[in-house]
């Protein structure tokens, strides 16, 4: 298996072409996990989960399926914002073919921007967390992994290289990650073994997301910026600004306030559509698919603990699921209500890692291996990603 390096790591996200970088990226954490669990044995690592998560942020980096989802689930022609809007422009003379043209224009325009919008910001924070935590594995391997016997001082040292202070910012929680999956290399007491490998990933986890936060919410709030773009195009579709006739004609109405009625059934319009296209990107963004399964983020997770992590003794664990996860000892609740919190968010994602930590799907390759031959080689690979 090959052991990507701090200078793959480099090259990968200097990748300009976000969906090849994206695939490196996922295939990257692939190998990685592999690599650590060459030493934890079946058990899932950071990196094992966070495979299936880049995977999963490809979609939305290609701009797969949410456009179709959005023409299909948003039925703009049976809004009664949209029937009152062309029932307006009707009244002041705007043409009598404007309700197929102005579906025309929200699809290409408002859809297409959306979805534009939630892949540049997916791929911002694919990039920024491989670059960070990617780096930090790569640079773990290098530089603690061959040790038969527990070196402390130089863990020690490893982790000097990495900021103070909680996150976005500071490192903390990823020295105490990578100090425990150290400590677990050599521990002979299993349960308190498997409870550190737990303890690294969620420390990991919550670092990630702290960081993520704000390409989260620019993903999940795409459908709420570029509304006075969206409002000027409209205007001019009704308007066309090459026709003098017609800004004249607007001009007039402005002047003699008849416009008012047909801007506030525009701003009307604007704003049912971008709050029906939020639920659905919530919703697109809130899955996650696994080799044998699809995980809907917003429902309570359908499992058990597995035996060895059903009471956990450590304390540093105990401690941090005390302030991560507001149902420690219960999967009630586990399902996020809005994946912009971040207690929401890292309430799902404590109980995943728990209840999937010895699941052998996660272990499967995300590509097929002439996928894998092909992004090496720097071209997009073929087939389903």
């Amino acid at each position: 298996m090959h052991s990507p390096s701090m200078a793959d790591i480099r090259r990968i996200a200097l990748i300009n072409n976000p969906v090849l970088r994206n695939v490196l990226i996922t295939q990257s954490y692939y190998e990685l996990s592999e690599i650590i669990m060459s030493r934890t044995g079946a058990v899932a690592n950071w990196c094992t989960f966070a495979t299936w998560a880049s995977r999963q942020a490809g979609q939305s980096i290609r701009k797969e399926d949410l456009q179709r989802t959005l023409e299909a689930r948003v039925d703009i022609k049976l809004l009664k914002e949209f029937q009152a809007l062309i029932a307006i422009a009707s009244e002041m003379g705007i043409g009598s073919s404007i309700s197929v043209r102005l579906h025309a224009l929200v699809k290409n325009s408002l859809f297409t921007s959306v979805v534009d919008r939630i892949g540049e910001a997916v791929a911002k924070g694919n990039k920024k967390v491989f670059e960070e935590i990617g780096f930090q594995f790569a640079r773990f391997i290098a530089e603690c992994f061959d040790n038969t016997e527990p070196d402390l001082q130089r863990c020690e040292l490893f982790c000097r290289e990495m900021l103070d202070g909680d996150p976005p910012d500071g490192q903390q929680y990823l020295k105490r990650a990578f100090t425990n999956y150290y400590m677990a290399f050599f521990e002979r007491d299993e349960q308190l073994r498997l409870e550190r490998l737990l303890l690294a990933n969620l420390q990991i986890g919550f670092h990630e997301q702290t960081r993520l936060q704000p390409e989260i919410l620019e993903s999940l709030n795409a459908a709420f910026t570029g509304k006075d773009i969206f409002r000027k195009e409209v205007i001019d579709f009704l308007f066309p600004p090459g026709s003098w006739l017609s800004q004249v004609r607007f001009l007039y109405l402005k002047a003699t306030g008849k416009t008012s009625r047909l801007e506030a059934a525009i701003d009307r319009l604007i704003m049912e559509l971008q709050h029906l296209v939020r639920k659905q990107i919530t919703a697109y963004l809130m899955t996650l698919n696994l080799p044998h399964e699809s995980l809907l983020l917003s429902k309570d997770l359908q499992r058990t603990y597995p035996k060895v992590l059903s009471c956990l003794s450590y304390k540093d664990l105990v401690e941090l699921m005390a302030k991560i996860d507001t149902t420690p000892e219960s999967l009630k609740e586990s399902g996020a209500e809005d994946w912009a919190d971040l207690t929401d968010r890292m309430h799902f994602i404590t109980e995943l890692f728990r209840c999937y930590q010895f699941d052998e799907q996660l272990y499967e390759p995300a590509f097929k291996p002439e996928q894998v031959e092909a992004m090496k080689r720097g071209e997009v690979p073929m087939g389903r990603l």
